[in-house]
């Protein structure tokens, strides 16, 4: 009997893989034909997540005030992000578009007018020299000027093009992503015992401590990274306001953009005194060389306030988290390389104790 009962298992063991095969088989490919469709929105829904929960307790506040009505609450948060966030990213994009027409239009009327360099230019270390005589010859032969520059101005002008071109990709995305947020916040309760579910189907009892560590990471990294640039950015730009720097604006918003890649504003804040030292009296200088290194340094006050903060995890392992992930994958892995760092330490110390319960329960027995 055993001898054949044997080829019939050996059969039902065969149909049995062949049928788990076809069902994997088709189940990766329904997920992968899912992803190509999805694909052009996972970037705006990562950022959609994001956003939604950096900004919840905003929307939870604006919610009791307004008696519980989620979807009044959730359009008037997305309203209020659109307006402070995306609007002036916008009117932005349009003065940068103005001002190079501008100058286009100087360039070719031959109207352009560069006023002569200041009198102690020549004297500084290393630049001052060359740095006077194009100067010089800028002010009275624009053209010639341009033709000694032409190699680095095509360089620049392509790197304009290009940073152009990859800005208004970036705010067309985004504004995608805060519609994005605005509906999930609109959904928060189902979305928040989604999440709650996918944790403690990965990481069973742990699951939920793990889904509420992930969204407050979020919300450290939206305070410590981009809260951070963006009083640091609001400093600066107070500083060239009062100094009387032209387009203080856009200067800060560069300043902005390099406190959030974790750059810093000394690029932009080191040409500026150099600026104000050359057009300006001393006492003026001074007081913007003291305001510019407060603003370069604030950061390093404000970063262990804020990052971290309200959270069992080092601030190194949040920090680190944040600066690799945005140099693996731009300014969205300062999130995501923030999250995963985390959680991969919380599992880190989960399973060592783990292995010290296991290790006492032998000692014990």
């Amino acid at each position: 009997m055993a001898n054949h009962s044997t080829p019939t298992q050996n059969e039902d063991f065969t149909k049995n893989a062949v049928e788990a095969a076809i069902r994997i088989g088709l189940v990766v490919l329904w997920v992968g034909w899912c992803f190509l469709i999805l694909r052009p929105f996972v970037i705006p829904i990562i950022w959609g997540l994001i956003i939604a929960v950096a900004i919840y307790p905003v929307y939870g506040s604006l919610r009791t005030l307004l008696k519980n009505s989620p979807r009044v609450s959730a359009i008037l948060v997305t309203v209020g992000l659109l307006v402070i966030l995306v609007w002036p990213a916008v009117l932005l994009g349009g003065i940068l578009v103005e001002n190079a027409q501008m100058v286009v239009n100087h360039l070719r009327n031959e109207t352009f007018k560069v006023p002569p360099p200041p009198h102690d230019l020549e004297t500084w270390p290393l630049i001052g020299e060359p740095l006077a005589n194009i100067w010089n010859l800028a002010s009275v032969n624009i053209q010639a000027a341009l033709a000694q520059l032409e190699p680095q101005i095509r360089m620049l002008a392509s790197w304009l093009l290009s940073m152009l071109t990859g800005t208004g990709l970036a705010i067309l995305q985004f504004f995608v992503a805060v519609v994005i947020a605005g509906v999930l916040l609109a959904n928060s309760t189902p979305g928040y015992q989604l999440a709650h579910s996918i944790g403690r189907r990965i990481a069973g009892e742990r699951g939920e401590e793990l889904a509420t560590l992930a969204e407050a990471t979020v919300r450290s990294v939206a305070r410590g990274v981009l809260g951070v640039a963006l009083i640091q950015s609001l400093f600066a730009g107070l500083g060239f306001f009062i100094a009387g720097i032209p387009a203080a604006g856009f200067w800060a918003f560069l300043c902005l953009i390099l406190g959030i890649v974790q750059i810093g504003v000394g690029p932009i804040m080191l040409p500026m005194v150099i600026y104000v030292f050359s057009t300006h009296d001393t006492l003026t200088s001074a007081l913007f060389l003291i305001w510019s290194i407060f603003v370069s340094l604030i950061d390093n006050i404000l970063k262990p306030i804020f990052l971290g903060r309200g959270l069992d995890v080092p601030m190194v392992v949040i920090f680190m988290g944040a600066i690799g992930g945005m140099l693996l994958s731009g300014i969205i892995g300062l999130f995501i390389g923030a999250v995963v760092l985390t959680l991969g330490y919380k599992l880190f110390l989960a399973w060592l104790d783990v292995d010290q319960s296991t290790d006492k329960d032998k000692t014990n027995t």
